[in-house]
């Protein structure tokens, strides 16, 4: 009963491994493909490419294809991928830091809210 839990839980760690790499290819796939006519092509040839090893059941022949599949995949990354420009990582991501601790900022209205400052209040 145990080799069959062990099993069961091999397996569902090697979906779970086919699902991510399949999701970050296919991300990275966009990366490579400008246009959408291009992405939805290179898409398919990606899916062919996942499909054809779908029958096998050997547990040892599915974790090599995996890590065979991992190592192409960093392999042919793109070395420039797109970024959002607001995304972590992009141009824009941080470029207005917040203002520091004790200041507020409400629309063109600077507050400081030192225990030293007299001043209106708004």
């Amino acid at each position: 009963m145990a080799s069959t839990a062990a099993y069961l839980a091999r397996r569902a760690a090697q979906k779970e491994r086919v699902r991510i790499l399949y999701r970050r290819a296919l991300k990275d796939t966009l990366n490579w493909a400008v246009h959408r006519h291009l992405f939805y092509d290179d898409a398919s040839n990606l899916r062919e490419r996942f499909e054809e090893n779908r029958h096998v059941e050997d547990p040892d022949t599915i974790d090599r294809l995996i890590t065979d599949a991992e190592a192409s995949y960093n392999k042919w990354r793109h070395p420039d991928p797109y970024i959002v420009p607001w995304a972590p990582g992009g141009s824009k991501f941080t470029r207005n830091p917040t203002p520091p601790q004790g200041v507020s900022c409400y629309g063109y209205i600077i507050r400081l809210s030192f225990p030293f400052f007299v001043g209106p209040t708004y």
